[in-house]
């Protein structure tokens, strides 16, 4: 077959996938044909090729949402204290990867962000609800964080209770409602 012959079927081809409603199509860039999914279709793989479950979460990731799971809502500082590092890539992968979110801000100085888990942590983990994690003692020492964090609270100016309280009043997405 020549060129012109193959550019041709192509071509009829390239119709009858349309007429017929096909996923795929045959496009012609730069005198290059390509198969391509429709353009209507590009959000469900954009959402398929970013989630989640597709990807392993680094130690520090884990760590960072173990603590976030667990002691939910918490702030950044907080989080920082108890891993002994800087946390924000880590927070920033997890918000970028929707297994975290904003729920709201705590009171005091500089009003900090509260973070918590979303629905998809409880998907990626195969989880209904946040009571089906393992017990937290299994897993930390809480007695003597629990005693460092209200240090902590008092060199920040924070009030736990008061930040605890204001997530109480943040929005919450209907799909999270339940978590």
């Amino acid at each position: 077959m020549n060129t012109r012959e193959v550019r041709k079927l192509l071509n009829e081809m390239k119709e009858d996938w349309k007429t017929a409603g096909r996923g795929i199509q045959i496009v012609e860039v730069a005198q290059v044909y390509q198969l391509t999914t429709l353009p209507e279709h590009r959000t469900y793989f954009e959402q398929l090729a970013k989630s989640p479950s597709r990807s392993r979460l680094s130690r520090a990731a884990l760590e960072t949402l173990a603590i976030i799971a667990y002691r939910q809502p918490i702030i950044r500082a907080e989080l920082e204290e108890i891993r002994g590092v800087k946390s924000e890539k880590a927070i920033y992968y997890l918000k970028r990867k929707g297994l975290i979110r904003e729920v709201g801000r705590a009171e005091g100085v500089g009003r900090p962000i509260l973070y918590g888990t979303t629905r998809e942590f409880l998907d990626y983990f195969g989880l209904t609800s946040l009571k089906e994690l393992p017990p937290a003692d299994s897993i930390f020492e809480w007695a003597e964080w629990e005693r460092e964090k209200n240090e902590l609270y008092e060199r920040l100016g924070v009030d736990p209770l008061a930040a605890e309280e204001s997530v109480d009043d943040a929005p919450i997405d209907e799909d999270e409602s339940n978590i």
